[in-house]
C-alpha cells in the first residue's frame, strides 16, 4: 500500500488523495509521479482561484452561537453503527444534501442543508466552555481565564475586530447601525450561579469596541426545571417559547421619554459638551476613549430610525416570524437578518445560559429530556428559518452565517438520570454558509464513535481566518496590544480552502 506523506487533500472528483493511493497505489490508477504532481499543481491552482474569488464575498456576518455545546453525536455527525452506549436514543433521517444524514430532532434543518457547508473535524486541545477560545485569535485558554472577563490575557473578539477595522477606514465616524451587535441579552448575565464567564468582548482594542447588546423584553410561555448538581431551579424559559409581544431594545436606549424632544436633547447635549471640554485628560485614557464612543454613539442611536425599524419584529408578518420559530433564539435570529439589512456588518445572536449555570446546551445532566423538549426544537426552526429566509430574499450570497460552539461532548453516554455527555473537544461540528461558502458540502471526517478526526482536522482558529477571509480582513494582519505590541489576528489559523465556493 503506498502513502505519500499522508496527504488528506480532496480529488476532483471527491476522493482524497489518500483514498485514491489506499485504492491501490498510483500505478493502479494510471497515474505515474509526473501525473500525480500536475494533479497536485491543478488543486493548488484552483485553491488558490477560489481564495481569490472569495476574498471579501461577505458584506456581514450573523454569527449563531451554542453556548455549553451540542453533542456531535446528535447532530451532523450520527453514528448509527455505533454501539448504543455511544449512538444513543435518536435516530438519522436524510436531509437535502445527499450523504449527509441529520437527526432526526432536525426536519426543518434537514430540508436547508444543501445550502450549507459541515465541518465535522473541528478539534483543539480544550473541553472547557473557552467562548473565548472559539471566537478570539487566543492562542490558549484556561479555567481562570474563563471565569474572568478581565483577564488581560485575552484576545479580542471577532465582532470587535471587524468592528474595529470598519472604524478605522471610516475615520472613527458614529454610524446609523453599529457594526458589532449581540443578543439577546449582555453575555452570562442572565443565570445564577458562579461568576461572569469571559468570551465576546474587545479585550486590548479597548472596551469601545465590545459589542453593543440588547435587552429582551418579553415573557416566556414554558417552564423547565433545570439541574446542576444537587441544584433545582424551576425557570420560565424564553428559550422554550416567548409570547409574539416580547422585543429587543439596545441596551443603550433607542427611544426618547415621551416629553423629550429632539431640540430639547440638542440642547442637552451642548451643555454636556461644555462640561466635557474642561476634561481634556479623559479622551486620553481607555475609559475616556469608550466613554466617548458610546456617548456619541447613544446620541446616535435615539435618532436613527434604521435602528428601531430593524428592532420592530411587528414589521413582519406572522408568517415570517413563526417559521424561525416564536422562542427566543428564533427571534433574535430572525432580529440578526433584520439588522443586517439594516446595515450591520456583524452580528451576534448567543444561546446563552438561562436562570442557572451549566444550563443552554452543557448537557451533562437530562441529556435527551433536554435535547427533545428544550433544545432542539428551538434550534432547528432557528438555524433552517435564517437559511431559508435569507436565501428567499437574496441575501445569502452577501451574508455568511456560522453556527459555531466551543467543543463537542463525549462519544460515550454517562449513567445519570436522563443521560448525559461531557465535554470533549477532540472532535466536533461547525457549520458555514452564505457569502463564498460553498452549498452542499461536508469537509473532514472522524472515527466511527466521532471521537477523534480521522481526515481533514480543523481547529477554530481556521474557522476565524476563513471568516475574516470572506470579510475581505487579511487573517495575517496585525494589531497593536495594550503595550503597543503588533498581534496576529489569528496565530496560526488558516484560510479553509474546501469550504470557499
Amino acid at each position: 500500500m503506498l502513502r505519500i506523506l499522508g496527504s488528506a487533500q480532496r480529488l476532483c472528483d471527491g476522493w482524497t488523495r489518500r483514498e485514491a493511493l489506499r485504492a491501490g497505489g498510483l500505478s493502479v490508477l494510471g497515474l505515474g509521479l509526473a501525473d500525480y504532481l500536475r494533479l497536485s499543481e491543478t488543486q493548488a491552482a484552483k485553491q488558490a482561484d477560489r481564495a481569490t474569488k472569495s476574498f471579501g464575498r461577505a458584506k456581514s456576518c450573523i454569527l449563531l452561537y451554542l453556548y455549553g455545546a451540542p453533542s456531535q453525536l446528535e447532530t451532523f455527525d450520527m453514528k448509527p453503527d455505533a454501539p448504543v452506549e455511544i449512538r444513543g436514543e435518536l435516530k438519522p433521517i436524510r436531509s437535502s444534501l445527499p450523504g449527509l444524514d441529520v437527526c432526526e430532532l432536525l426536519p426543518h434543518t434537514s430540508r436547508v442543508m444543501d445550502r450549507m457547508t459541515v465541518v465535522r473535524s473541528l478539534t483543539h486541545p480544550y473541553p472547557l466552555h473557552g467562548v473565548a477560545y472559539a471566537l478570539t485569535g487566543t492562542p490558549k485558554i484556561d479555567v481562570p481565564m474563563e471565569l474572568n472577563p478581565r483577564d488581560s490575557r485575552h484576545w479580542p473578539f471577532v465582532g470587535s475586530v471587524v468592528d474595529y477595522l470598519q472604524r478605522q477606514k471610516t475615520g472613527n465616524k458614529p454610524r446609523a447601525v453599529p457594526d458589532n451587535i449581540a443578543l439577546p441579552f449582555p453575555f452570562s448575565s442572565q443565570r445564577v450561579g458562579e461568576v461572569a464567564r469571559a468570551g465576546p468582548y474587545a479585550a486590548f482594542l479597548g472596551g469601545a469596541y465590545n459589542p453593543v447588546w440588547t435587552q429582551f423584553h418579553g415573557q416566556a410561555t414554558k417552564h423547565r426545571v433545570k439541574t446542576l448538581q444537587e441544584q433545582k431551579l424551576n425557570v420560565a424559559e424564553p428559550y422554550m417559547g416567548i409570547t409574539p409581544g416580547s422585543r429587543f431594545e439596545l441596551a443603550t436606549a433607542t427611544e426618547l421619554p415621551r416629553d423629550i424632544t429632539l431640540d430639547r436633547l440638542d440642547k442637552r447635549r451642548s451643555l454636556v459638551e461644555q462640561f466635557e471640554r474642561a476634561r481634556r485628560d479623559l479622551p486620553a485614557a481607555e475609559a475616556g476613549r469608550g466613554f466617548d464612543r458610546y456617548r456619541d454613539m447613544a446620541y446616535n442611536l435615539i435618532g436613527s430610525e434604521k435602528v428601531r425599524a430593524a428592532l420592530d419584529l411587528n414589521r413582519e408578518s406572522l408568517r415570517v416570524r413563526e417559521s424561525y420559530g416564536m422562542t427566543l433564539f428564533g427571534q433574535a435570529a430572525l432580529t440578526a437578518r433584520r439588522l443586517v439589512e439594516a446595515g450591520s456588518r456583524f452580528v451576534s445572536v448567543f444561546w446563552d445560559e438561562f436562570g442557572l449555570a451549566g444550563s443552554a446546551w452543557d448537557t451533562h445532566w437530562d441529556h435527551y429530556p433536554r435535547m427533545k423538549e428544550e433544545l432542539m426544537p428551538g434550534f432547528d426552526r432557528a438555524l433552517a428559518g435564517l437559511i431559508a429566509d435569507l436565501d428567499q430574499r437574496g441575501l445569502l450570497d452577501e451574508t455568511l452565517v456560522l453556527c459555531l460552539s466551543e467543543h463537542g461532548r463525549t462519544p460515550k453516554m454517562q449513567n445519570v438520570k436522563g443521560g448525559g455527555r461531557d465535554h470533549w473537544s477532540r472532535a466536533y461540528c461547525g457549520l458555514l454558509a452564505g457569502a463564498g461558502v460553498a452549498r452542499g458540502k461536508v469537509v473532514g471526517r472522524t472515527d466511527k464513535i466521532a471521537g477523534d478526526v480521522t481526515e481533514r482536522p480543523t481547529s477554530p482558529k481556521d474557522i476565524l481566518a476563513t471568516v475574516y477571509h470572506l470579510l475581505g480582513i487579511d487573517p495575517d494582519a496585525l494589531l497593536a496590544d495594550r503595550t503597543g505590541r503588533p498581534m496576529p489576528l489569528v496565530p496560526d489559523g488558516s484560510v479553509i480552502s474546501e469550504v470557499l465556493a
